[in-house]
């Protein structure tokens, strides 16, 4: 397929630098090149930067950066809403502040489409959060309840044009949730998969009723993966470490049932930090997450049907 990749080196959105990093490190562990040697057309749009913008103040005093950030909103969102005109935008980030736009992005794109739009969220955390919920005042635990329409973000954030049905939300990965955040979650209709139902059930059970809805309602699926849902001992280059993450296998695994349903339409890579990695394991990782959901694979395989059969 065409394939576009966007830099996007925000780290607005994160307490620690070194996010704006991630872009090249991923196109240094061969991303492009992997891309290619799978038959796909790559188009490499070089890093973006967001328009320019004014002072922002917010009643949050712990909020920082947040003019920049809504800048980096707006200018993804179109960029997002452009390419998948004609191409899979992947997003090469740069912390997960970004997906607030490609997201929002994606959700335009699906609309005209007359198509339901689906994320996979996978992350350590549910970034839930509102412009006046969170303590921190780090944006980029904010995207998922912009996208969906959680009031807070009036003024400050980008107007939707489009907005992701919460119950088309599903997270898997979940293990750090902030007491606003978990109570915000209850009846928001998101689906929230913690590693205990990882442990309890296995990630392909869960991910495979995911994807059955998706095909059920013939959606449009945006999967944004955060290195943090990685166990830190594979993947330490993040500045959100949470013990306990994905495995090697489950994350591959992950990826492989994506490229196999056939849905996704656009990928954000986020939090990469290759100032916190070693000898570059954690780009390189990322970048073999994104080949194996864009078709590498060991040995050839039938193409599954959620349902339970094969086609």
């Amino acid at each position: 397929m065409d394939v576009t990749l966007v830099g996007v080196p925000i780290q607005t959105g994160a307490g620690r630098l070194g996010c704006e990093m991630g872009p090249s490190a991923l196109r240094i562990a061969g991303l492009p090149d992997a891309l290619r040697d799978l038959g796909h057309r790559v188009t490499d749009l070089g890093n973006v930067a967001p328009r320019p913008f004014a002072d922002m103040p917010h009643p949050n005093a712990a909020v920082h950066h947040l003019a920049e950030t809504a800048a980096w909103i707006e200018t993804l969102s179109e960029i997002a809403y452009r390419e998948s005109a004609s191409a899979m935008p992947i997003f090469l980030g740069g912390d997960h502040a970004l997906s607030a736009g490609t997201v929002a992005g994606m959700a335009r794109r699906a609309q005209e489409k007359g198509k339901p739009l689906f994320v996979l969220w996978l992350d350590a955390h549910t970034d839930f959060h509102t412009l006046e919920s969170t303590v921190s005042g780090n944006l980029h635990g904010t995207p998922v309840a912009y996208f969906t329409g959680r009031p807070g973000f009036d003024g400050y954030y980008p107007p939707l044009l489009a907005s992701v049905d919460p119950t088309r939300v599903t997270m898997i990965g979940i293990r750090s949730v902030d007491p606003a955040e978990r109570q915000a979650l209850k009846g928001s209709g998101v689906t929230v998969h913690d590693m205990r139902m990882i442990d309890e059930h296995g990630v392909a059970v869960l991910l495979r009723d995911f994807l059955s809805r998706v095909e059920a309602a013939n959606g449009l699926l945006h999967v944004s993966l955060d290195v943090d849902f990685l166990d830190p001992g594979i993947a330490p280059a993040v500045g959100t470490t949470v013990p306990g993450g994905a495995t090697f296998r489950e994350a591959h695994l992950v990826m492989e049932m994506l490229h196999d349903s056939g849905f996704v339409t656009s990928l954000d890579l986020v939090e990469l930090n290759p100032f916190l990695d070693e000898r570059g394991r954690t780009a390189t990782l990322m970048a073999d997450l994104a080949a194996s959901l864009m078709g590498r694979q060991v040995m050839d395989r039938p193409t599954q049907d959620f349902s339970g059969s094969f086609r």
